[in-house]
């Protein structure tokens, strides 16, 4: 699955994420039995503290951010945290498959290639940019590489709340990417394609995945002129034109509130497949207090996708 990240230090405990409206904050052990979720908490922001941009002011009020990440903290009692895995919002970056019929074995002449190849695609200098990158998917015609590019003045910006506390933030990946993860950590992986809604305050992330592989990826930051029956629609068009696809084995969908719902029934109508929830209770074990009720599992997602995926990778 995606291990997109700015930074890949050795596998980590705790994940930290910080979305439009909320903070959410999980701590979770290894063992040979799988991940046992230890600690987790949401702390809801006040509008406006962070507005996810591919450029500008992301934390308009990194006092709020920073007293609502504490708060998750203290409630969830994790007690002193200086390490943590950031989950960022998919507004800040751009995601872009760029195929290669020979993908350059030395990772410095493949960084300066993608670079090359994305600076006149990016709305901001390639120069002034974080870039990492992935293999999404292989072809008859090659390797399809997923680079991740963002501004480093905005990726910093979500950092520097983590360091106002004492937090360091070891990894910083995307939103998106640890919710396929955690699909396939609940069971949700298929032969087939499946497809992958992930809402987030106004915005959308589309995402078609063969199995692991990751063949499609469409981010809008609004969806003020475009509503999200036309971009499934779109999508599912793009699937049967340019991947040769069927219908979806799967349909899933991340998010919560009248937009969900709405987004769910629409899904329904236009696929004819039950859009499922990304329910993150069979991904681990739940110590304590026990797995978390129904609402507002789509908080969990993430991090739990990424703490799943890290201690896969360990």
């Amino acid at each position: 699955m995606p291990r997109s990240s700015w930074l890949a230090p050795p596998p980590i405990t705790t994940a930290i994420e910080v979305a439009a409206r909320r903070v959410t904050v999980v701590e979770a052990a290894r063992g040979a039995s799988g991940l046992t979720v230890a600690h987790e908490a949401v702390a809801a922001l006040p509008d406006g503290a962070v507005a996810p941009a591919l450029s500008g002011d992301n934390i308009t009020d990194p006092a709020a951010v920073a007293d609502a990440i504490r708060a998750a903290l203290e409630r969830a009692s994790m007690g002193s945290v200086r390490r943590a895995a950031l989950i960022v919002p998919d507004s800040i970056a751009r995601v872009a498959l760029v195929p290669f019929e020979h993908v350059p074995t030395r990772r410095r002449e493949l960084d300066e290639l993608l670079r090359w190849q994305l600076r006149r695609t990016m709305p901001f200098s390639i120069d002034e940019a974080v870039v990492t990158h992935f293999p999404a998917s292989t072809t008859d015609q090659g390797t399809i590489i997923a680079a991740v590019v963002a501004r480093r003045d905005v990726v910093a910006q979500y950092e520097a709340v983590l360091s106002s506390i004492g937090i360091h933030a070891g990894l910083v990946d995307l939103a998106s990417f640890n919710v396929m993860n955690a699909v396939v950590a609940v069971g949700g992986e298929v032969d087939g394609d499946w497809l992958l809604v992930h809402l987030a305050a106004g915005a959308a992330t589309l995402a078609i995945l063969r199995g692991r592989a990751l063949m499609f990826y469409r981010h809008r930051p609004a969806l003020d002129e475009e509503s999200i029956g036309a971009l499934v629609h779109q999508t599912a068009m793009y699937h049967e034109d340019r991947l040769g696809g069927g219908s979806f084995a799967r349909v899933w969908l991340c998010g919560s509130g009248t937009a969900a719902e709405d987004a769910r029934q629409e899904i329904g109508r236009r696929l004819g497949l039950p859009a499922e929830t990304v329910d993150v209770r069979s991904a681990a074990t739940w110590r304590d207090t026990g797995a978390p009720a129904g609402d507002g599992l789509d908080a969990l997602a993430a991090p739990i996708g990424l703490l799943v995926r890290d201690r896969d990778a360990a």
